[in-house]
């Protein structure tokens, strides 16, 4: 076992996208502390920094194990992750106490299968792509990979869960794009989608939509018609981020009165989790903003620059998958906080409170480690597998899907 590690390029392991990574995460610990206040911030803290730890532990374990291999077994993780995120309407389901059964209760454990199918989602779709890399110009590589899509995507709107739905179609589109599909083929899907989709958008403004539940429809009437909500009962927990995130103003206020003072974020429910960007706004103001942001680019630019850099094409495509899931959360995560986006619940990468979160997050980050180290050619007994298929240029590994 030694001696294949030791085929791993070591000089590679990226030390500056894994120092962000832990300083993002502190951040977020610390943060979801001053959102927990004295009942609750010591509790939110503990989780996090033990999501840390485990995170850590994740890492150097995917590190060190081939993505090769464990892209082997995407069938077999792909069936689990769509048991699991059924598995949310069984008796082992719960709510957690918002109407929306999002999490499975297994003893005492508590956790979210929508997180953690993202991430089985791009190993399932890079495997695919492998798979299917030489049928890239036929229209029915799509519609597998639509397919594969879709399956968990119903799953996840049926929780109903959005924002996680949404992800995975970025996710699915991003992938498609580097996968190198035809343009001949995308071309005229992209005609035909783009009508689809604006006559969709229309269709759920109807009051007797099928598509999204009604708090749902009243969240996004709300968004495009302030006016409409009288009461503010819709448009109350964004209203009430603006004011924190105004309140911060240049340097926040953690500077001036060290998270002693009184908060506007208080106000503001799930500010531990969905709402923390208010969080770190009114108490690290614009400067501490643009400084994660910095980071959360940093990231996101590293997974890129995997991406193009693999040694082959099932790494570009993992790496490109992951890239397009922090992307998306990140990106939609801050327009739902700022109110550029309708009300939907979706965590910050690394910083929301919540181990489901913490842990998809990190798996990714280790996957993207490993495609980094990879050598460029296999040594004699090495632990990379792509010696194995060597004599077969149109597959970078033999996956059973």
């Amino acid at each position: 076992m030694i001696n294949k590690i030791k085929q791993y390029d070591w000089r590679k392991y990226d030390f500056s996208l894994l120092a962000a990574v832990i300083i993002l995460c502190i951040i977020g610990a610390f943060t979801v502390k001053l959102a927990g206040g004295e009942d609750d911030g010591m509790r939110y803290m503990r989780s996090q920094l033990i999501g840390l730890a485990l995170g850590l532990v994740i890492v150097a374990g995917l590190s060190l194990l081939d993505y090769h291999f464990i892209c082997k077994f995407a069938i077999i993780y792909y069936i689990a992750g769509i048991v699991l995120t059924a598995a949310t309407h069984s008796p082992i389901g719960t709510d957690n106490g918002t109407d929306a059964d999002r999490w499975i209760k297994l003893g005492g454990i508590t956790f979210q299968p929508s997180e953690l199918m993202k991430v089985i989602l791009i190993i399932t779709l890079a495997a695919l792509f492998v798979k299917l890399r030489m049928r890239m110009e036929r229209f029915s590589t799509l519609v597998i990979a639509g397919a594969v899509t879709a399956v968990p995507v119903l799953l996840i709107m049926s929780q109903p869960d959005l924002s996680s739905s949404l992800v995975a179609v970025f996710v699915l589109l991003i992938m498609v794009f580097v996968a190198g599909v035809s343009y001949r083929i995308l071309a005229p899907v992209a005609a035909v989608a783009v009508p689809v989709v604006i006559v969709l958008f229309w269709y759920i403004q109807q009051p007797d939509n099928v598509i999204l539940k009604d708090y749902q429809y009243n969240r996004i009437m709300a968004w495009l018609h302030p006016e409409l909500d009288v009461t503010g009962d819709l448009t109350y927990q964004q209203t009430r981020s603006l004011r924190a995130i105004a309140a911060g103003q240049l340097s926040g206020k953690f500077l001036q009165d060290g998270g002693t003072g009184s908060r506007s974020y208080n106000s503001v429910a799930v500010n531990e989790s969905d709402f923390v960007w208010s969080v770190i706004s009114e108490e690290f103001g614009f400067l501490g903003c643009c400084f994660i942001l910095l980071l959360f680019a940093f990231v996101i630019f590293k997974c890129f620059m995997v991406a193009k850099n693999a040694q082959d094409y099932l790494g570009k495509m993992l790496a490109a998958g992951v890239a397009a899931m922090y992307m998306f959360q990140i990106f939609a995560n801050i327009c739902v906080v700022t109110f550029i986006f309708p009300n939907t619940g979706l965590p910050l990468p690394f910083i929301s409170n919540g181990l489901s979160s913490m842990i998809s997050s990190m798996l990714a980050i280790g996957l993207i480690m490993n495609i980094k180290i990879q050598p460029a050619k296999s040594s004699k007994g090495g632990f990379s597998m792509r010696h194995i298929y060597g004599n077969n240029p149109t597959s970078d590994i033999d996956i059973d899907l």
